[in-house]
Formats: structure tokens, C-alpha cells, sequence
């Protein structure tokens, strides 16, 4: 592998992460003086053989407790002035963003890092040349079974002033993973920590909201595992269930974790939800796990309230509710219109009654010689005078 020199102090560059490293030039990331004093070195690591390179990808080992044995790696300077560097195993981790690196340089290792000793820590290449240097591996007594990972670096520490003055430290390294296996009981198992769900609704009710299960997965066995999630969402007897499998876990080393989120998008407010999520296991590598590790479920409930759903209720309700005290009044009116128009006739025909009935007749005034009827009614009333 080629790696340039001038690389992040804290990060354990590519050739860590990836099989092969890709050559870079990160020499604008530090301060000038530093990148010119060092851009033009050029070196790599790679497992080896006393005759040279023979091809492996990284210092793979299945050991037992008390096992030693020896090997080498291949320290190549690709630059065209000698080189000298530090050379030394580390322990590995998980980091947070899910990458595989080594305990930084001041940091002392504990486990397969402490194992590996080499005859002088300190070697100068020369330009254009190959060293094949050899180490030891001694595997303690008490070992416990399981993987080990780590790495063998080469590393070039330089220090020098940035241009506002200040001492700067940097250590650039290049290196190649280490895994150790020891042999004994395998334990492979991932656990989930942390667990949190939330449903994040929309405003378009004809749109799902969003369920998000945001949760740490931690290994808690012997074997470095990968895995692949998934989360199902459902609302009350299971109806509108949605599922969808997150993205592949990265490599988890025995006794790290790394969190991640999976998210179920279209899932209708339903008030009540229930979520399930799993996460299978699998081997790093084509292996087949004896035990197989179990798959991790958890389950957890969450509400879900509808609340654009609840305010187009709400405002059709107080739209029907307006329409209907309208349709009231209306009705109110005109029966209060009727009954007015009712009793305004009623009056009018009293009144109309009143001023064209008849009234109690007298007797007309008689003329003289006249007499009045007979009180029989038979006849005029005469009268004599004397």
C-alpha cells in the first residue's frame, strides 16, 4: 500500500480501513512548513515474508493461549531520500462513525498490541528500498477465546510551527490490520442499547408521517460482528404496517459499539403504534458462526396523534356548526315573520269587522195624521181627537 506522508495526526489512515489504500495528498490540511517538509515521503505497509511481500491483505492468526510465532511485515520507502521510522502494534476499535482504528501513539496498548514485540522499534529505510522486518506474536496463557484486532504502524512524527507560531505535532502513520483469533469458546452477540422511537407527522393529511428508531448496538460477545437492522411499524391490530431494513452495520469489534438510526417513512397517525425492531447478526467475513448469533428484538410502543387530521375536524365541525346556527336562525326568523304576519292579520280583520257592522235601529219620526202600527202589528194605530 501507498500512503503519502502528511496525513492527520489522530487518524489512522486507509490502509487501516481498507484492503488497499488509494494515494492521496492531504498536504493542504496542515501548515505549510510541515506539508513542505514532508509531502515528498512516501512509504507503505504491508504483510510479508522474509523474501518479500506474499500477497496478504492483513496479519490474520488463529492461535491458542500460550501460542507464539513469528512474521514479518514489509516497511517500503517509495521516496527517493532515506526514511526513518517508528514501527509498533497497537490495539484497534470501533469508532464512532463506524471505522476501524488504532489507539493513538501516546496511548499505551493492552491487548493484542502488547503482544507483539519487535527487535527495534526504530528503523531507517533507504530511499527506494524495502526492509522485511520481523516481530514476535506470543499469545498470554490466560488469553481469553475470541478476536483480538490491532494493527502494525510505521509512523514518521514530525514537529514544527504553523503560521500563527504555535508548535504543532504530527504523526503520520501507515499501517495494516491485525486479527488474532484465540481459540477456546466463541461468544458471537450483539445487543441494542438506547433504544428511542419518535413519529414525526406532516401537515398533508394524505401523507404518512415518519417513524425514527434511533438506538446503540453494542457487541457484547467475543467475535467482531456485522449486522443488518430493520424496523416494522403497525397500528392497532396490525393494520398499516410498514416495514424497511436499515443500512448494513459496519465491522463492531468485540466489546465496542457504534449507533445508528433506521426510519420508516409513509406511516399514517394512527394515535397508538407499535414498533418492532431487529437486528440479525452476521459474520464479518464468509465464515460460518458456530453458535450462530442470535437475532436482537425489541419492541416499543409510541403514540401517534393525527393532528392535521384533528384540526380539518375541528374546522369542519365549526363549519357545520356555523351552517347549522345559520339554518337555525333563519328558521327562527321565519316563524317569527309567520307569527307576526298571523297576528297583524288577525288584527286587521277585527278591525275590518268592527267598521262595517250594523247598529240598533229607532223608530223614524211619523208624519202628522200618521199613527203608529197597532201593537198587533195588523194594522196602522188611529187616533181621534176630539
Amino acid at each position: 500500500m501507498r500512503t503519502p506522508a502528511a496525513l492527520a495526526a489522530a487518524a489512522l489512515l486507509a490502509s487501516l480501513a481498507l484492503p488497499a489504500a488509494t494515494p492521496v495528498n492531504p498536504a493542504s490540511a496542515l501548515p505549510a512548513n510541515v506539508a513542505a517538509a514532508t509531502e515528498s515521503l512516501t512509504w507503505g505497509v504491508a504483510p510479508s515474508s522474509p523474501d518479500g511481500p506474499n500477497g496478504r491483505a492483513a496479519f490474520e492468526y488463529k492461535l491458542a493461549p500460550g501460542a507464539k510465532l513469528t512474521d514479518y511485515v514489509a516497511v517500503t520507502n517509495h521516496s527517493d531520500r532515506p526514511i526513518t521510522l517508528d514501527v509498533y502494534a497497537s490495539d484497534a476499535y470501533t469508532t464512532q462513525r463506524g471505522g476501524f482504528d488504532l489507539l493513538p501513539a501516546d496511548e499505551k496498548p493492552t491487548d493484542v498490541g502488547a503482544w507483539v514485540t519487535f527487535q527495534t522499534r526504530t528503523l531507517t529505510v533507504p530511499a527506494t528500498s524495502r526492509l522485511d522486518v520481523p516481530f514476535t506474536l506470543a499469545v498470554p496463557g490466560n488469553a481469553t477465546p475470541g478476536d483480538h484486532p490491532g494493527g502494525i504502524v510505521a509512523s514518521l512524527a514530525a514537529t514544527d510551527t504553523d503560521a500563527q507560531g504555535n508548535q504543532v505535532s504530527v504523526d503520520h502513520r501507515v499501517g495494516a490490520r491485525l486479527h488474532l483469533r484465540v481459540t477456546g469458546e466463541l461468544r458471537p452477540a450483539l445487543d441494542v442499547e438506547d433504544l428511542t422511537v419518535t413519529h414525526d407527522g406532516t401537515w398533508n393529511p394524505l401523507r404518512g408521517g415518519t417513524v425514527t428508531a434511533t438506538f446503540t448496538v453494542r457487541n457484547s460477545g467475543n467475535v467482531r460482528l456485522t449486522g443488518q437492522p430493520e424496523l416494522a411499524v403497525a397500528g392497532p391490530f396490525g393494520i398499516a404496517r410498514r416495514a424497511t431494513d436499515g443500512d448494513v452495520l459496519p465491522e463492531i469489534l468485540p466489546g465496542d459499539s457504534y449507533r445508528t438510526s433506521v426510519r420508516v417513512t409513509g406511516v399514517p397517525p394512527l394515535l397508538r403504534l407499535g414498533s418492532t425492531l431487529t437486528v440479525t447478526p452476521a459474520a464479518v467475513t464468509d465464515e460460518v458462526l458456530d453458535p450462530a448469533p442470535a437475532t436482537v428484538t425489541r419492541e416499543v410502543g409510541l403514540w401517534a396523534v393525527p393532528w392535521s387530521q384533528l384540526v380539518i375536524l375541528l374546522l369542519a365541525a365549526a363549519i357545520a356548526a356555523l351552517a347549522i346556527g345559520r339554518r337555525r336562525r333563519r328558521r327562527r326568523r321565519g316563524a317569527q315573520e309567520l307569527a307576526r304576519a298571523v297576528a297583524e292579520a288577525r288584527e286587521q280583520g277585527r278591525a275590518e269587522a268592527a267598521g262595517t257592522g250594523s247598529a240598533p235601529t229607532t223608530p223614524a219620526a211619523q208624519p202628522a195624521g200618521t199613527g203608529a202600527a197597532g201593537a198587533d202589528g195588523s194594522g196602522p194605530a188611529t187616533r181621534s181627537i176630539d
